[in-house]
């Protein structure tokens, strides 16, 4: 059927069941159900937005809507033929959802939130599966090798690792049966990357497992995606029925002898199941802990057999690299990081949310263009990039161009795409404090230096921003994170330490004033500050006193009041609600 609208709508944004709820009633109520559709679709634009519509053939961007703006969206736009400008995106502009920054170069999120993820035809009518009919009809593996070559595509999971050479050993391994994994076990705090990509766009990730396949000799492969993505694993499931209802999954692909076919299995949560050893160990049916390499999963992967894992951003690329070319590719990024990135933007910057950008661009330009500068135009101090094994970046590395080899020269990883931006309010010790809970009690306990190294680093980073800091802590933190990092068996514990080393390599200055001052320089760490009324300031109005949930305020109506630092619990109470900011933190 031909609508003369199609309305996506941002399906995973808080609220968004009672805002397309209240759309489809008013277009039934309007007699408008065979005229206009509504598709779901994860997000939509290059930041969250609230509720978000986008109405096409015009592309009229409507944002932050609530149910009561959705029947006023059908009765002026869709019915009266009326565009509502007060909702629209930015005011009067209409985004168009191409390239929301100067910045940006969409690869990987060309098609996300601009196709219907559940439509197949809608990948197909903007040359989806053409690339896999182009290597069945017309290349021999080597030529996909060759072409994947030429591009430097290199494993967009964190590693780094060159793509072709990672199929290459695959297809070399001895073996009839080989295995084709997709690793979507997204667990970085923040990261929603390849969440993004399976709930948008499915069928590029479907196509660039295909492919591999077909290179490596492979007739079977998994989708691993956390069970925490249940939008996800629909829309694939959805996908993948389509594609073997179009011959595109299953025997005989569009009648050639080569036949394969893709399962989705969910991860249970457990973020060293990122790992992809202990992803194949939880494949398997097995609890997920990392193996002992070698033998690496190229020659001994998924039930023993020769398995080629890459990540969702690494096989989405691939359909395109194929259509336009290695050298298409190639000339974007760098000598060594060919290409794009995906990033998700968190943290203490105006802008947040999914961008893509060619690797190169500096933290600057990531930061400042993209992400639109620091909240409340405060000073930057430093950017995590990686995740939680990511290192911590300082302002004077503000025009280091982004790709693998310059982020590993100053202390940190690409990771998978994690980009934490930090401001002047920051307390270095205790983001350093906060990763590395984080990723211990994510270990999964195999190894020792990462089960007791960790919990020994997390002990004195809980001292040290107790105010219980030790003469000698950030020695004894530096040598536990050097031997962590060299006797771990996976890639959890070797990077947990990174966090740690590189603030106090760029902040050392923040770890000597927690222990030796018993300071806190950024004001966060409740046992190192004290809350004071200004004398001069306060007016008496018991504001703060009636708010204190522990009675450490005394004073009288319309006179100074005073905060007794013995019985304060520091929970800031009182400096939030006083209306002429007086409570100050020394």
């Amino acid at each position: 059927m031909a609508y003369r609208a199609n309305i996506l709508i941002s399906s995973a944004a808080p609220g968004a069941p009672e805002v397309e709820q209240a759309l489809l009633d008013r277009i039934e109520e309007l007699q408008l159900a065979s005229e206009v559709r509504v598709i779901q679709a994860a997000t939509l634009g290059p930041q969250p937005q609230g509720v978000e519509l986008v109405i096409y053939p015009e592309g009229t961007h409507y944002v932050r809507l609530t149910p009561e703006d959705a029947r006023l969206i059908v009765d002026e736009h869709l019915y009266k033929g009326r565009p509502v400008p007060r909702l629209m995106y930015k005011g009067l502009e209409v985004e168009p959802l191409e390239a929301p920054a100067s910045k940006e170069v969409r690869v990987v999120l060309r098609n996300v939130g601009k196709i219907d993820p559940g439509n197949i035809d809608d990948y197909i009518a903007l040359d989806g599966y053409a690339a896999l009919a182009k290597v069945l009809t017309e290349m021999t593996p080597e030529q996909v090798l060759e072409e994947l070559k030429r591009s430097g595509l290199r494993g967009r999971g964190g590693a780094g690792f060159p793509t072709y050479l990672k199929w290459t050993f695959a297809r070399n391994a001895p073996g009839d049966v080989k295995y084709v994994i997709c690793n979507g076990d997204e667990g970085d705090p923040g990261a929603f990357m390849n969440r993004r990509v399976l709930e948008g766009d499915p069928h590029a990730v479907i196509e660039g497992m295909a492919i591999a396949a077909y290179v490596i000799g492979a007739r079977q492969g998994y989708f691993y995606v956390r069970a925490e993505y249940p939008i996800a694993v629909s829309t694939l499931r959805v996908a993948l029925d389509q594609a073997r209802e179009y011959g595109l999954l299953g025997d005989h692909i569009l009648g050639t002898d080569f036949s394969f076919d893709l399962e989705v299995r969910m991860g249970a949560g457990a973020f060293v199941c990122g790992e992809e050893t202990a992803l194949m160990q939880s494949i398997e049916g097995l609890r997920g802990m990392p193996r002992t390499r070698p033998p690496f999963p190229a020659t001994s992967g998924l039930w023993g057999k020769p398995t080629n894992i890459n990540n969702v951003e690494t096989y989405a690329n691939v359909p395109q690299i194929i259509l336009r070319g290695g050298d298409w590719f190639a000339s974007m990024g760098t000598e060594k990081s060919k290409g794009t990135k995906t990033f998700a933007i968190a943290g203490k910057v105006k802008r947040t949310g999914l961008i893509e950008v060619p690797l190169g661009v500096t933290i600057r330009e990531i930061v400042y263009d993209v992400g639109g500068g620091i909240l409340n135009d405060k000073k930057f101090k430093a950017v995590q990039t990686g995740g939680p094994m990511g290192g911590c970046i300082p302002e004077k590395y503000l025009d280091l161009p982004v790709d693998y080899d310059n982020l590993a020269k100053v202390g940190s990883i690409m990771g998978s795409g994690g980009f934490v931006v930090m401001d002047e309010d920051t307390c270095m010790v205790d983001i350093a404090r906060f990763f590395m809970e984080f990723t211990q009690d994510e270990s999964c306990g195999k190894c020792v230096p990462c089960r007791v190294g960790t919990r020994r680093m997390l002990e004195i980073l809980n001292n040290i921003c107790a105010g219980k800091g030790k003469p000698g802590d950030i020695e004894r933190l530096i040598t536990l994170g050097e031997e962590i990092r060299v006797g771990s068996l996976c890639g959890l514990g070797q990077g947990a330490p990174n966090p740690v080393l590189s603030t106090i390599e760029y902040f050392r200055d923040e770890y000597e004033a927690h222990i030796y001052e018993k300071r806190c320089p950024a004001k966060v760490c409740k046992a190192l500050i004290e809350y004071k009324i200004e004398a001069a300031a306060c007016i008496g109005c018991t504001r703060c006193a009636r708010n204190c949930p522990v009675n450490a305020i005394a004073g009288k109506a319309k006179q100074v009041h005073v905060i007794d630092p013995e019985v304060c619990i520091r929970c800031g109470i009182c400096k939030q609600v006083c209306p002429v900011d007086a409570v100050k933190i020394e």
